[in-house]
């Protein structure tokens, strides 16, 4: 046996070798800067990445390494975080502003540098400070590597489709204003696809997103909810859809004329062209779950072009066919799409965790101090939100993720509850006011390295009931099982899926209802979990883990890059 392992350890590092040598190395210059566009008849200054809306598409192979160094030129701090890619072993390199760095400020730079490993699929990138989000962000694909095939039949084209949301006004003064006052913000004045609004708006009608497309051909439409602050549902006029991937992990093929996408989410669909050559609206709308709240009521369109090769010229005149789109408070159409979604194969899932938790997720209202604007639903409130009647608190002077590993002491407490302080109904029609009121904080949970992590998320009707679309950094995870009502363990386990459950790195948490995700904490670092609605984590509907070391260099948590940006 002695004489075999230097044959096995030379064959192993022969495969490395041979995986690395396939592996490659990407280097972009992302520019944040101001940039005048042109948007329903105005002319608006806003903050783009290189001059784009939407920014760059990053376009890799599972296995290589990105490296973005990333110039401010704005008149903002900024981060980038890379929705979606676990960083292991990178977690300086995830960007959410005061987590795993301090912004990086007007004139200064930052270099990401990750690996993606063991990831293929749609992912996507985006400011993560403040409301910058709204123009900076785009798409990141991940093909697999040379060699490897998707597992599903090669599309003929390949079309990224980024939902995005537009104010007329700068996003950050209107999340300013809304902070200024304890208020709601006003809502947005367009969608968008591909950074355009589409037919139905204003001043658009020339620049709509176009895709164009051969009869019998299947393309493979990426489509990324980029939105601040919406769900949206999105359907294709008279053509159906096979969805084949959500949040960069494969699913069972199934057919539907409808998406239903949160903010942060992505979901991949093949559309084979087999209608009449001619023009068909793609369209995205919002859906809002919660009741007597204003939103967006409007349309976002792009258009699928057939090329039909022939002497037929459809121009513009053509009036395209608009698709069916569910009502905007449809929760039935939501709820019959996430439950379609299933791994493609039997997936390895614990039966049992090391850490049961149960989150209170949802709004609430501080009362007001005194000398405070108070423009909250009622007399002398405002606006917050929180986990487990915690609202989170980002720090301001140093991140927490280097305030953990080098040991600052008062930046934050290791103390976030498991379980919601009171018990109460939930979902009940009139909450107690005496539970409206969270505590504000900077509090994270611990975990051990290893640890499998059971969470059921529990929407609250504080305020409103709500779909709140929870998105974790630095994990994927396995949504067991979803419900309607308060979760209840002895009745619900019953619904638990340990074969094929879905796994994604964001989920949209039913309103008035609840969901159980499940992962294994084997990232070190701290990793923030949030409401992937812009408002609701300002307002603090967030908390974050920190995963201690495990054991050796491969689980423990590497120091920080020497142009990690620093608060002071």
């Amino acid at each position: 046996m002695a004489s075999s392992t230097p044959k096995l350890l030379f064959l192993l590092s022969c495969l490395v070798l041979a995986l690395l040598a396939n592996a490659e190395v990407h280097q972009h210059e992302f520019v944040v800067q101001e940039t005048p566009v042109e948007r329903l008849c105005n002319t608006h200054h806003i903050i783009t990445v290189n001059g784009q809306l939407p920014g760059p598409t990053l376009e890799v192979r599972e296995g290589d390494t990105l490296e973005v160094n990333v110039i401010n030129q704005a008149p903002y701090d900024v981060t980038i975080h890379w929705h979606g890619i676990r960083q292991l072993g990178t977690p300086w390199a995830d960007g959410p502003e005061f987590v795993t760095q301090c912004p990086i400020k007007p004139g200064g730079s930052y270099k990401y540098v990750f690996t993606i490993k063991g990831q293929e699929g749609t992912l996507w990138w985006h400011a993560h400070s403040s409301w910058l989000r709204a123009t900076v962000y785009g798409a990141l694909i991940i093909r697999p590597r040379e060699g490897k095939e998707y597992p599903f039949g090669k599309p003929h084209r390949e079309v990224p489709l980024i939902l995005g949301e537009w104010w007329n006004a700068n996003p950050v003064e209107v999340i300013r204003e809304a902070q200024r006052t304890g208020g709601a913000p006003n809502v947005s004045d367009a969608f968008t696809i591909n950074g355009q609004p589409g037919d139905f708006y204003n001043c658009s009608k020339k620049e709509t997103t176009a895709v164009p497309v051969k009869p019998g051909e299947t393309a493979l439409l990426r489509f990324i909810n980029a939105a601040l602050n919406h769900e949206l549902f999105v359907s294709i006029g008279q053509h159906k859809m096979t969805v084949v991937a959500v949040d960069a992990s494969y699913t069972k093929p199934f057919t539907t004329d409808v998406l239903m996408i949160a903010p942060g989410q992505t979901t991949d669909v093949l559309v084979t062209m087999d209608q009449p050559p001619t023009r068909y609206y793609v369209a995205a709308r919002a859906y809002i779950s919660s009741q007597g709240v204003p939103f967006d009521n409007t349309t976002t369109s792009a258009v699928l072009e057939y090329d039909c090769g022939c002497a037929t010229d459809f121009g513009p005149k053509i009036q395209p066919a608009f698709p069916a789109l569910p009502a905007f408070n449809d929760t039935a159409a939501a709820t019959a799409f996430a439950a379609g979604i299933k791994s493609p194969e039997t997936v390895k899932v614990h039966d049992h965790a090391d850490e049961y938790l149960f989150l209170t997720v949802g709004l609430g209202l501080f009362n007001c101090e005194p000398g405070q604007l108070c423009a909250g639903p009622n007399n002398n409130t405002r606006f917050t939100a929180s986990m487990n009647n915690v609202s989170f608190v980002f720090p301001k002077t140093d991140s927490l993720l280097h305030a953990h590993y080098y040991k600052v002491p008062g930046v934050f407490t290791t103390d976030f509850p498991a379980y919601p302080p009171v018990q109460f109904d939930y979902t009940a029609q009139n909450v107690s006011r005496a539970l409206w009121q969270p505590v504000p904080a900077t509090k994270l949970y611990p975990l051990r390295y290893g640890s499998v992590v059971r969470l059921v998320l529990q929407d609250t009707s504080i305020v409103t009931p709500e779909n709140h679309p929870i998105h974790l950094h630095g994990y994927d995870f396995f949504i067991l099982a979803e419900g309607f009502g308060n979760f209840d363990h002895k009745k619900d386990i019953e619904k638990f899926n340990l074969v094929d459950p879905p796994q994604r790195n964001t989920v949209a948490v039913p309103v008035n209802g609840w969901a159980v995700i499940q992962f294994v904490a084997d990232n070190p670092g701290v990793w923030l979990m949030h409401c992937h609605l812009d408002v609701h984590i300002t307002w603090g509907l967030a908390m974050a883990f920190l995963v201690h070391d495990g054991y050796g260099e491969l689980q423990s948590l590497a120091a920080p890059p020497v142009d990690l940006p620093m608060c002071k």
